[in-house]
């Protein structure tokens, strides 16, 4: 399996062990990840707001260097897939404002023809790894671990977009937990924002909402929160002592990257997975598989 490799800005930012943790996975699944250096940010839906055109052109942009690999393209940043998918489906339906990109994209010898399949590595492990493949794979099993699936915004929404209906990848997530062994923990909060947008123009209710989450999933038994979304994470794990703080309890749950959580089953060295760099204590997940 070979494809051209979004990683998204955060990976290499804010949570440098998503993208350690991603090179590791795709050497054990026998995924060969083409990374596309000099493709731009997705402009994570804010670019979009103040000039949709140069938005979606950036992304088209990105498309056509997938495409001049003959590859579909992975990203592990569902707020990427969510941006590029809806720049994705412009393109595609309009085809007048795809030939005006394409006139931007020849400027660098580039052209987007809008049959690029794009796809985050949750979709990825069940559609084209497959989850048999992946129980395969499983060299420590996270038995007795609870695991909370958060899935965020961008990779739920809108679902005619994102090709929930019909795929459930809307349960995705559940899926993969239980073929790696541990048991899924259903909460209400598990597909709505964990408020990360709003972080810098209303802290306080944008980690009350993060709080609400991470309170529900516990509440509800969870050892753990597992996510694709990388901007999740920095919420629900980075700014976890604040959330406790305006919350006014001690919450300590773990979170999870996806590929940290595949890697852990598959028999990665922990460390290596960095699950020593998290805000919140992660290694206690080691010892709650006996590893």
């Amino acid at each position: 399996m070979r494809y051209a490799y979004w990683p998204g800005c955060v990976s290499k930012g804010g949570c440098p062990e998503l993208y350690v943790s991603m090179a590791k996975v795709a050497e054990v699944l026998g995924i060969e990840l083409v990374e596309l250096h000099e493709a731009s940010c997705t402009g994570f839906g804010v670019l979009t707001e103040q000039d949709q055109e140069l938005a979606d052109t950036l992304n088209c942009r990105t498309f056509a260097m997938a495409e001049k690999l003959g590859a579909p393209l992975m990203n592990i940043c569902s707020t990427c897939q969510g941006v590029m998918s809806a720049a994705d489906r412009r393109a595609r339906e309009d085809p007048e404002y795809l030939s005006r990109i394409n006139e931007t994209l020849a400027e660098e010898g580039l052209h987007y023809s809008g049959n690029l399949e794009i796809k985050n590595f949750l979709w990825v492990l069940v559609e084209d790894v497959g989850l048999d493949t992946l129980r395969s794979k499983v060299k420590r099993p996270l038995t007795g671990l609870r695991a909370a699936p958060f899935y965020g915004c961008y990779i739920l929404r809108p679902s005619e977009t994102l090709g929930i209906d019909g795929k459930k990848r809307d349960t995705y997530l559940e899926q993969v937990i239980e073929a790696l062994g541990a048991e899924p923990v259903d909460f209400y909060g598990k597909s709505k924002c964990c408020g990360f947008p709003i972080v810098t123009m209303n802290r306080t209710n944008s980690l009350s909402m993060a709080g609400d989450h991470l309170l529900e999933a516990k509440e509800k038994g969870a050892d753990v929160m597992v996510t694709p979304c990388p901007l999740c994470h920095l919420n629900l794990d980075g700014q976890q002592p604040a959330v406790e703080g305006i919350k006014k309890q001690r919450i300590g749950l773990p979170i999870l990257h996806l590929p940290q959580m595949v890697g852990l089953a598959l028999g990665i060295d922990p460390k290596e997975l960095r699950l020593n760099r998290h805000v919140v204590d992660a290694m206690g997940v080691v010892a709650k598989i006996g590893a």
